[in-house]
């Protein structure tokens, strides 16, 4: 017969299974409930906290960390726990959250165009391109890239480097990749590649401290982390790729990245549109080139070439662009060069944004000129 002390521990430890289990039970409908009520997966998890289990693989402070940290280690136990360590000082922001759910490329044409073309993002841009002269004319010469679309670029990025986010880079792809789950994949795949920087010797910042945006963009460029490792380079080969204060590898790295993705130097970008009384009714076909200019001037929409622009071709491939102006629709087309700037930014608003802060920039670069 059992002693009563053992069978008090062999019930105990038998209700002690039970309560775990519905707690296991409760937190995956908490999990499933913040999800279906847009909050981040584990949110409602806390008020279940005195319940649950003393399980490791309940003791996360983020769900998932264990598995990501693992999965980035590749094996090696010691940065296994050094990737856990630095997960541990990671803290979810709900203002994350909100920025993403609220982009700027939501806004209208006639909504979006204002915030970019302003006299001191223009002037601040001539200012840049001065003081930059040689890494830009380098960069230029070696990428094939004009400079003026690289320097518009960082100004609509972070205003020449005044504005590069005020997340740590930590919290921003935690916070998306483990309690985001419209983007969760995407997030948790650019969190491992953050915290395998430490193993890249090109690579020196503190992971604890490195500033970004909500989308853990960094530098004045606002590459995220596969982009640092796949696309930034070393301009001035110094054995670092600074993208915060290295004027050289920022600019050497935007060029680059435009190149690799297949911008055409000398070839347009995209050109307004003379409508012909005929013309029938043209959707936008997104910014992927996927027809001719003679196949949409057949339907009575023709490029109108500003002066000192590229020359555009029947032959050319292109896409037609319908934007929301203040007077109404406006029709574009683009070329090879507009879908290169949307490789940076998906965003059609976001290219030609670029597109005509760097005209204003070159026009004011030559009309300051001494």
């Amino acid at each position: 017969m059992m002693s009563p002390p053992y069978c008090l521990k062999a019930r105990a430890a038998k209700i002690s299974t039970l309560l775990g289990g519905l707690c296991l039970a409760l937190l995956s409908a908490a999990n499933h409930a913040a999800a279906q009520n847009g909050l981040p997966q584990g949110a409602l998890a806390p008020a279940l906290g005195g319940l649950m289990p003393a399980s490791p693989a309940l003791r996360e402070k983020h769900p998932g960390m264990r598995t990501l940290a693992k999965a980035a280690a590749q094996g090696d136990a010691a940065r296994e726990t050094a990737y856990l360590a630095l997960l541990e000082t990671a803290v979810y922001q709900q203002s994350i959250i909100d920025a993403i759910s609220k982009p700027a490329e939501g806004k209208p044409w006639k909504a979006y165009r204002p915030i970019f073309m302003t006299p001191a993002r223009i002037a601040g841009g001539v200012k840049f391109w001065r003081e930059n002269q040689a890494a830009l004319t380098s960069a230029e010469a070696q990428y094939q890239v004009p400079a003026k679309y690289i320097v518009a670029i960082i100004g609509v990025e972070t205003l020449y480097g005044a504005n590069v986010g005020k997340y740590r880079v930590l919290d921003a792809l935690t916070t998306l990749g483990l309690y985001y789950p419209p983007r969760a994949e995407f997030f948790a795949g650019e969190l491992r590649q953050f915290l395998q920087f430490s193993q890249n010797s090109a690579i020196q910042i503190d992971p604890k401290k490195a500033l970004g945006s909500y989308a853990g963009a960094m530098g004045l460029g606002q590459f995220i982390p596969t982009s640092y490792v796949n696309f930034a380079v070393d301009g001035d080969a110094d054995g670092v790729i600074d993208l915060w204060q290295n004027k050289s590898d920022i600019i050497a790295s935007v060029a680059h990245y435009f190149n690799v993705h297949g911008w055409q130097y000398g070839q347009p970008v995209v050109a307004r549109t003379r409508i012909a009384q005929h013309a029938g009714a043209v959707l936008d076909t997104g910014v992927l080139p996927t027809t001719t200019v003679k196949a949409l001037g057949d339907l009575g929409y023709r490029p109108i070439r500003e002066r000192g622009a590229a020359k555009i071709n029947a032959a050319m491939k292109a896409s037609m662009l319908v934007l929301e102006g203040e007077l109404g629709p406006e029709h574009f087309i683009g070329f090879q060069n507009f879908y290169v700037i949307t490789r940076y930014n998906r965003s059609p608003l976001y290219a030609m944004a670029v597109h005509q802060l760097a005209g204003e920039i070159a026009a004011e670069m030559q009309r300051t000129a001494k």
